[in-house]
């Protein structure tokens, strides 16, 4: 059974050894390190982990980030998709297509303009009255997710609060302690 798993294992790591990695000369992917985008640099796809994604000029594609933050100040044409961390569009900035936002907040500025739509789970939202959504705006605050949490943890504590209740009227019935056996 363990030579089985352990040519299984070498076989897997052949094959990811072997895969070509995929490439793009414009797009960006960033381990750690933050990306910038300026006027003069602009890039296809940009995606980032642990890391921030500031744009002073064009993404010609998506903008994802993981556990970190997006500064907007220029144009993306594609979606902006950040998990864990904050979303902050800068005055007459553009997104293309879709922004959304796990658990962050969203910060549009003045004449901001998001193509399709915006959507924020377990985040805030806050606009400019001249930010422009074109399709729908969903917002789902981060009490639908705390809340059953609170109530799973009410109960938890209500069945431990009982059990050393009723433990303790039991031993009420007994004010000594037995005497020690000779």
């Amino acid at each position: 059974m363990r030579r089985r798993f352990l040519s299984l294992c070498v076989f897997g790591a052949v094959l990811a050894a072997a895969a070509a990695p995929a490439r793009a000369d414009e797009d960006a992917v960033e381990f750690f390190h933050n990306i910038e985008v300026t006027q003069d640099t602009p890039v296809g796809d940009a995606v980032c982990f642990f890391c921030n994604v500031q744009i002073n000029g064009k993404a010609n594609g998506d903008v994802v980030v993981f556990f970190g933050n997006v500064h907007l100040n220029g144009e993306v044409r594609g979606d902006v998709v950040k998990f864990f961390g904050s979303v902050t569009a800068a005055d007459h900035s553009t997104v293309g297509g879709d922004l959304v936002s796990f658990f962050g907040n969203v910060r549009l500025g003045e004449d901001v303009q998001v193509g399709q739509d915006l959507t924020c789970f377990f985040g805030d939202i806050r606009a400019a009255q001249s930010a422009t959504v074109h399709g729908d705006r969903v917002d789902i605050p981060g009490m639908v997710l705390y809340l059953p949490v609170l109530v799973i943890a009410f109960v938890i504590w209500l069945i431990v609060y009982e059990l050393r209740s009723r433990r303790e009227r039991m031993m009420m019935q007994y004010p000594y302690p037995p005497p020690p056996a000779r």
